[in-house]
């Protein structure tokens, strides 16, 4: 009778195994850019500029579980300065982002973040791990990242801090100029909210 039992219970073992739901596959989602937004800070000795980036378009797979995979191009074009309120000084400031010194949008319209793969932080957060192209220069970025399904949606946002001078963006670094209070950090911040659809 004991051996009829584990007999049994070996079989039903199997077909459950052979039965068993398939995992879900990752799934592929487009960049709405009309509700997705990027707002940049880089700070000096002396103060601190913000403003807003576009994404172009983009898309990211999610599973549900993690993040598989994606691609993201930002419009370097669509820079701009939103705490400067005098029209010219904007103006000037912008234009300078755009120029050689810094992104030098003439000709690198685009900037593109591609991720090659997440590992889960727990709940909704993950570790991203991908590459950055800025100015035609490509370097591994990790960083952390909530991404969440909401409907037939995915949500997602970060703060990522980028080092421009990875970028061959040395104007105003004290890393490669004494330049005392006029020193620009190396360092800039994106805060990046997200919204993809099926």
């Amino acid at each position: 009778m004991k051996k009829l039992t584990s007999v049994l219970a070996i079989v039903a073992a199997t077909v459950l195994f052979a039965f068993k739901a398939p995992e879900k596959k990752a799934e592929t989602y487009n960049v709405d850019a009309s509700k997705s937004t990027i707002v940049w800070n880089g700070k000096k000795v002396t103060g601190e500029h913000t403003g807003n980036i576009k994404f172009a378009n983009g898309n990211i797979q999610f599973d549900g579980k993690s993040v598989t995979g994606g691609s993201f191009v930002v419009d370097m074009n669509s820079i701009t300065c939103t705490d400067i309120t005098n029209a010219d000084y904007n103006a000037k400031l912008v234009g300078h982002l755009k120029a050689d010194d810094f992104f030098g949008t003439d000709k690198f319209a685009t900037a593109k973040i591609d991720i090659l793969g997440s590992k889960s932080l727990g709940g909704d957060k993950y570790e991203i791990n991908g590459n950055l192209t800025i100015k035609g220069i490509t370097k591994p970025i990790t960083f952390q990242a909530t991404v969440k399904q909401v409907k037939s949606s995915v949500v997602a946002a970060a703060d990522v801090t980028i080092n421009r001078t990875d970028f061959d963006i040395k104007f105003g670094s004290a890393s490669f100029f004494n330049l005392g209070d006029k020193a620009i950090s190396d360092n800039f911040n994106l805060k990046i909210s997200l919204v993809a659809a099926k």
